[in-house]
This record gives C-alpha cells, sequence and structure tokens, in this order.
C-alpha cells in the first residue's frame, strides 16, 4: 500500500512537469522524420535499433520514474525573468534546457561517444528541443513554470502549465500523427529561416509569447482561451519538430 502511495505521488508531480506531453512530444518527433537527410535517417535508425523519433521523444520523461536519472532533472526548463536575456542567467543552475542542448549537440557531433551514451543523448535531445518551445519551459522567477498559477480548466481544476503541456492539445481528440498533420507544411523559406536560430533564440520565443499565455482573465479558462491561443501551441511543435530536424542533419547528416 506504502509503495502504491508513492508511486500516485511521483504520477501526480511529475504530471506537471512534463512538455507538450506524449501527444505533442510524438506530433514534434513524427514532423522532424520527416525534414531529415536520407543519411541522418540512417545513422539515426541504426543508433535507435529502429525505433521512431516520435516514440522516443517521451523517453526523458518516463525516466524520471528511475532514481538513477535523477540528474537530469533540471533539464527540461530553464527560466528567464521578463525583460531579461538568456545570456544574464545562463551560469545560474535554476534550470538547464539550454545549456543541456547546447552541449549534447556538440557531443554527439564528435563522434566520440559510447553506443549508450549516443542512444541516450540523441533521445534526450528529441525531448529537450521539444520543452524548449513549450512557453511554459521557458519559466519567470515564482510560478514554477505556470504549475502555481492555478485554473479551471472547463470547470475541472488544472493549472497553467498543464492546460499548456497536455489539456489544450487532449482536447481536440487528435492522435499524434493526425495533430502532425493538422499543422501543414511550412516552405523552404521558412524552414530555412527557422532553422537558421539558435536555441537561445528558441529560448527568447517562447519568452515573447507571455503576454498571451498568461492572459487567463478570471481563471476559468476553456474555448475562448483554447481558439485565440492553441495555435501559438501548434506553432511551437512545427518549429520544435523542423528545427530538430535541422540539428540532427548538422549532427549526421
Amino acid at each position: 500500500m506504502k509503495k502504491l502511495i508513492l508511486v500516485l505521488f511521483a504520477l501526480i508531480v511529475l504530471t506537471d512537469g512534463f512538455g507538450w506531453g506524449a501527444t505533442g512530444h510524438r506530433a514534434t518527433g513524427l514532423i522532424a522524420e520527416r525534414y531529415l537527410t536520407a543519411k541522418a535517417k540512417k545513422r539515426i535508425n541504426q543508433i535507435l535499433g529502429g525505433e521512431s523519433l516520435a516514440m522516443v521523444s517521451t523517453w526523458m520523461d518516463e525516466i524520471r520514474s528511475d532514481s538513477t536519472y535523477n540528474y537530469t532533472t533540471d533539464w527540461h526548463w530553464t527560466t528567464i525573468p521578463d525583460g531579461g536575456r538568456y545570456e544574464d542567467v545562463e551560469n545560474n543552475l535554476d534550470g538547464k534546457v539550454v545549456m543541456m542542448i547546447e552541449k549534447f549537440t556538440k557531443d554527439l557531433k564528435t563522434g566520440k561517444l559510447t553506443p549508450k551514451q549516443e542512444q541516450e543523448y540523441l533521445k534526450m535531445l528529441v525531448h529537450m528541443v521539444g520543452d524548449m518551445h513549450q512557453p511554459l519551459h521557458v519559466g519567470k522567477p515564482g510560478d514554477r513554470g505556470g504549475n502555481d498559477v492555478k485554473v479551471k480548466w472547463f470547470r475541472s481544476e488544472s493549472n497553467l502549465h498543464r492546460v499548456w503541456d497536455s489539456e489544450m492539445i487532449d482536447d481536440t481528440k487528435l492522435s499524434y500523427t493526425e495533430l502532425a498533420q493538422s499543422f501543414g507544411s511550412p516552405d523552404k523559406e521558412t524552414i530555412k529561416k527557422w532553422q537558421g536560430t539558435s536555441v537561445r533564440d528558441w529560448a527568447m520565443e517562447s519568452v515573447s509569447y507571455r503576454p498571451q499565455v498568461y492572459d487567463i482573465g478570471n481563471s476559468n479558462l476553456g474555448y475562448q482561451y483554447s481558439y485565440k491561443y492553441f495555435s501559438i501551441a501548434k506553432t511551437r511543435m512545427l518549429q520544435a519538430g523542423v528545427r530538430l530536424a535541422g540539428l540532427l542533419n548538422q549532427i549526421y547528416g
């Protein structure tokens, strides 16, 4: 009984920290696969043993239940104050997602990792790029990326982080393949523009969406909020997939 209670507690805690939830992360992974070069696709398939980017995209959340990976807890997010820049806080240990994406990209390019390291770094990179594009994973100080902002989502108790991670997405009732299809396809010029930006640019883009994200009125959120702002979530997931492909093509393509 005690073990069951601990497991349930862990699930409650972890749910509040996911970026996009499983559906959003998998949609991002599926999009990335569409923009890989043939060479990158072949090498990634070898490293992952045939698993798709969509399926490995949630691995970094799944290992939160394994205490041997506790060191990765702060790799899902970062904190940047309103009006601030990442460079002002990069030495702050309060969230390391930007730092770790930059490190893993560099390390994977060396080709000197063990097979186990390379597979794990690749899985984590897929996940972290998705997290970076969820606006509340680049949080402002004081509310734990919106986890402490209590709201109602269609009369159910929730918080702002959970609304953006999963509730707006899950209420579409789309599978991850249907969700990815609903984003459409950016043109070549847009792809070039998106892939020409840096990880730190992605962080500041997430910061730029705060006025919309925190536009919660009386905290009773539902159709109107989703109608106004779900397009931001869709754009961010699409950008994450395109940019992830760009990174992987640099590393393996």
